[in-house]
């Protein structure tokens, strides 16, 4: 039986401060997602790009939980999805990243954090041929900036990149059909708000199904709706910035061991 546990493994020498800040939010993401039960056993990612010139990313130790990623173990790659920090002991899911690097290479200003989840509600709503509809406040910051993805087989080969790409626009939310969510940011907090956003979306949105008639909001209201909810988001800091900060002081007092 292949077995996998997890191991300490020491802070990758040479990094900056910068990249050392990214892989401690990024792990902190991780743990989120854990607490806010959206994982689907060892699968999806979340992935950053490192800062600097080079085409590098972070990634979680393919077959750890989420709550077992740390700040140290995540592991440095290319666009290909190969290592290149070699010291670090964990293997990489090399197909998972096929969408990511799409996303990545794509509007690389826009994306340079991609979010993707196989939460229960998210494949639900991915299911669901209306999408994501404006049934509460929190849905209708998807007016107009949510984009579709439909549904290939599993996401392994290299072609469905351009299509991905394609389908997600400038927009940092997308749901990809018969399958998941997957949001994306310039920064690891903007992409969780949107990723926070989209998951509580689709839960409230089977919740409300399952107990009676959606009641949809028209359309100017939704529109004007979804405008005040971002413009609130992003009116004192960074989207998602105070947000995130108030998640990761949780996190601290949960298991700070994220930030190993």
């Amino acid at each position: 039986m292949n077995e996998l546990s997890p191991a300490k493994v020491a802070r990758p020498s040479g990094i900056s401060d910068a990249e050392w800040d990214l892989r401690v939010q990024l792990a902190a993401a991780y743990r989120m997602v854990d607490h806010f039960g959206w994982c689907e056993l060892i699968y999806g990612h979340l992935t950053a790009k490192v800062p600097g010139p080079d085409l590098h990313f972070l990634i979680n130790p393919y077959g750890l939980n989420y709550d077992e990623v740390t700040a140290s173990n995540l592991v440095k790659i290319d666009v290909e999805g190969n290592k290149i920090d070699t010291a670090n002991p964990y293997p990489v899911n090399q197909a998972g990243f096929v969408i990511h690097s799409a996303v990545h290479m794509a509007h690389s200003e826009l994306h340079q954090v991609v979010m993707h989840t196989h939460s229960r509600s998210g494949m639900a709503i991915a299911a669901v041929k209306e999408g994501v509809l404006p049934i509460s406040m929190g849905s209708t910051a998807f007016v107009d900036r949510i984009s579709y993805h439909d549904y290939e087989g599993v996401s392994l080969y290299l072609d469905e990149r351009d299509r991905i790409v394609e389908s997600l626009g400038d927009n940092h939310a997308m749901v990809l059909k018969n399958h998941g969510l997957l949001t994306t940011g310039r920064t690891v907090a903007e992409a969780f708000l949107w990723l926070y956003r989209l998951e509580r979306a689709a839960q409230v949105q089977i919740d409300a199904g399952s107990a009676g008639t959606l009641n949809i909001i028209s359309d100017n209201i939704a529109k004007k709706s979804g405008e005040d909810v971002n413009g609130f988001a992003a009116s004192e800091a960074e989207y998602g910035t105070l947000e995130f900060a108030a998640l990761m002081r949780k996190m601290d007092k949960i298991d700070p061991s994220y930030r190993d």
